[in-house]
């Protein structure tokens, strides 16, 4: 009975911090009010107010336009101020000079939801971004710009940046979204992590910040500008810190008169197939939030990410699997995440308890001990608030105030009063949830199934053809992840065994002779090549090779994006080197190019039963209902191997379920299916297999939160 009556005091406390905090926040009720945006070495100041801001990254096309309310709701009841995006170039100007703001990439709309919930938005324009997006955000027909260097003192591509930068600006401008027109958007970013680059462009790297930094300022947007981790960022730019551990690492503002803003603290990583998934805890992105507020000063704390969502279609980085940040406070499918978004939220209640201390206070250090501080804040009318540190790996009694304290082995509690534990970082209890998935439709009968053979190019089939091994994305330019390489051998005595070497600066590579599949290879995040070694056996006379080159995303990270090689760079048979032989081309596969995932295209094309044989490169398709209920779907992949799926024609992802961990598990078997993608009843299902999973163990699972726990604190 006392631990039960122990529970429930605590979470009237936790709930009575979130109602205090709110109401002197001053956002209970009503929207919070935008207008003239300034700052100085405290804070960002908003109508003349001093302003302690958290922020969440929710990325507008990792989701749909009929989840955003929800996700939005969540983050605010989550104790978020704003919500920060990236824009997406590639996904806005597809073709240079043609514009698409529509469906999921209508980033007005989904602006105008945060300002209809009443939170601010900052807006990182880049526009180069990274983002483990696909080519970092930059449209690949910028790749074919002559004399263009990416991200440096070069005048075509600052033309095109400029460009893309000044139309998103007058986009904002004439929507009324800048907070000096009264619209949510408080900040705007440019540029994206430069210094990780900036030494490879040389004498071309400074003059870029220069430019950027005066390029974005002169579009006059009303509010402040920041680049992140960009030490040397001219003024007025706000220079920023990304990472985990920004209470340790920021070295600070590079002026006095700049507030300490945090623009991604990583609540996870991402994870590439064949990796593990990161699990940062609550209590370790809770601990750093509160040594940046106080070591650091810090008055601007963005989680990257709040929600992840999704990569939909082809829009995910080299290796990068479909679901993205799934173990941020709000998960994939935007459920929330327990304990990490209840207890950041009790973090966020008590320190907006600390916000005049923390704004218009006087700071001091206090040594506790020897891995052990006090921060404290006194404004002039004696108000006070407290950070006590520990940074040791032991638990520890200590004396502050002539009161002594325990404090847990690295963590920080918070005194608003200078006088009791409000919240300590540590101490985790609140809810913890589980998620469960749960089959509700099965595709176990072959009867349900069709399939089509991908067919396999010949040389003669050919029209695109060179006497040497051409860069695969110079040649697709991104509008598919396939390339085929086909070429032909002629061998004069019969049955002869060869062996095929193939060195490849792709992804994945699937081989043919004659038609029939002798092997496949591929490579990994860290690895920039890799070769597959197999026997072959050649027939009397002309034999075809068939080489099926694949990419996986297109990198986004370093100096020189335009410069990066793929595909094919070597190919021997038998010892002999066919580099320089005439090769024949074909962009992408006969299913992409009719469609095949589409109604129409679908309708078009020739599907047969399915029966008892498998082979690599097939299609498969099915139709079902859409499950009953509201919670999220997802379809169980586990028993297929590579490939893409569609649902009506919405690209759901790659997957990638061969390709395991370390662990001997995929890295992800469950591929969203947001609800908004379906009809009530006749779904079409299509999926393009390259190796030779079972569609038939397939099935369409539906996502909750079944389990919810209270557990006690481990320090009272």
């Amino acid at each position: 009975m006392a631990k039960l009556e122990s529970r429930v005091i605590r979470l009237l406390w936790i709930s009575a911090l979130v109602l205090i905090a709110a109401l002197f926040d001053g956002v209970l009720g009503g929207n919070r009010s935008s207008g003239n945006v300034t700052y100085d070495g405290r804070s960002l100041i908003i109508n003349g107010e001093h302003k302690l801001l958290f922020s969440g990254s929710i990325h507008y096309p990792r989701s749909t336009p009929e989840m955003w309310p929800s996700l939005i709701a969540k983050a605010k009841a989550g104790g978020l101020d704003v919500i920060e995006t990236y824009v997406f170039w590639n996904i806005h100007e597809p073709q240079q000079g043609t514009y698409d703001f529509s469906g999921g990439r209508d980033i007005v709309r989904f602006l105008k939801e945060v300002q209809a919930q009443g939170l601010y938005a900052c807006l990182r324009i880049g526009p180069f971004i990274e983002a483990e997006w696909s080519y970092g955000g930059l449209p690949f027909w910028l790749h074919d710009i002559p004399g263009i260097v990416y991200r440096s003192d070069n005048e075509p591509f600052k033309v095109r940046m400029q460009n893309f930068t000044t139309k998103i600006v007058n986009m904002m401008k004439s929507e009324g979204l800048y907070a000096s027109q009264g619209g949510p958007i408080i900040l705007s970013q440019i540029e994206n992590e430069y210094s990780m680059v900036e030494k490879f462009f040389n004498e071309k790297g400074p003059p870029y910040v220069k430019w950027a930094a005066n390029m974005a300022v002169s579009l006059q947007t009303g509010v402040p500008w920041i680049m992140c981790k960009q030490n040397d960022a001219p003024d007025p730019m706000i220079n920023t810190c990304n990472g985990f551990k920004c209470g340790e690492t920021f070295t600070g503002p590079n002026s006095p008169n700049k507030p300490s803003i945090w623009t991604e603290n990583w609540t996870t990583y991402y994870q590439v197939y064949g990796g593990e998934p990161y699990v940062r805890s609550a209590e370790d992105i809770a601990f750093h939030v509160a040594l940046f507020i106080a070591a650091k000063d810090g008055a601007f704390v963005n989680y990257y990410m709040y929600h992840g969502g999704t990569n939909f279609g082809r829009s995910g980085g080299a290796y990068m699997i479909t679901d993205y940040y799934d173990q941020a406070p709000l998960d994939e499918y935007g459920l929330i995440r327990e304990p990490k978004w209840s207890h950041l939220k009790e973090l966020h209640a008590t320190v907006k308890l600390c916000t005049k201390p923390l704004l218009y206070g006087t700071k001091s250090n206090i040594s506790l001990g020897i891995r052990q501080d006090a921060f404290v804040f006194k404004t002039k009318s004696r108000e006070c608030a407290a950070f006590l540190v520990n940074r040791g790996v032991k638990d520890v009694s200590v004396l502050f105030q002539n009161v002594t304290y325990k404090l847990p082995s690295y963590s920080i509690s918070i005194l608003p009063d200078c006088k009791t534990v409000a919240f300590n970082t540590k101490r985790v209890s609140v809810q913890y949830n589980t998620r469960t998935i749960k089959a509700v439709q099965k595709f176990d009968s072959p009867e349900k199934w069709q399939k089509f053979n991908e067919p396999i190019p010949r040389f003669d089939q050919t029209t695109l053809r060179e006497n040497k091994l051409l860069e695969q994305t110079g040649i697709t330019k991104d509008s598919t992840d396939y390339l085929w390489y086909t070429m032909r051998v002629e061998q004069n005595s019969r049955g002869s065994q060869q062996t095929l070497e193939v060195g490849s600066r792709a992804h994945v590579l699937h081989a043919f002779v004659n038609g029939i599949y002798a092997g496949s290879a591929h490579g990994a995040k860290n690895e920039s090549s890799f070769y597959l070694n197999n026997n072959i056996t050649l027939r009397h006379g002309t034999n075809n090779i068939s080489l099926l080159s694949v990419t996986v995303g297109l990198s986004g990270s370093g100096a020189y994006l335009e410069r990066r090689v793929l595909g094919l760079r070597r190919v021997r048979i038998g010892g002999k080197d066919y580099s320089m032989k005439p090769w024949g081309y074909k962009v992408g596969l006969s299913g992409e190019n009719s469609q095949i995932f589409l109604g129409s295209g679908s309708n078009d094309t020739q599907w047969s039963k399915l029966d008892n044989s498998s082979r690599p490169l097939t299609w498969y398709k099915t139709r079902f209902d859409a499950p009953s209920g509201g919670d999220p779907i997802a379809l169980n992949l586990g028993s297929m191997g590579k490939g893409a799926v569609w649902v009506n024609g919405w690209g759901i992802g790659r997957y990638w379920v061969s390709f395991l961990t370390r662990k001997g598990e995929p890295s992800q078997k469950w591929y969203h299916v947001p609800r908004s993608f379906l009809k009530p009843t006749g779904n079409l299902l299509v999926i393009f297999e390259e190796e030779t999973g079972n569609p038939v163990g397939i099935t369409l699972d539906v996502v909750s939160i079944t389990k919810t726990l209270f557990v006690d604190a481990q320090y009272t």
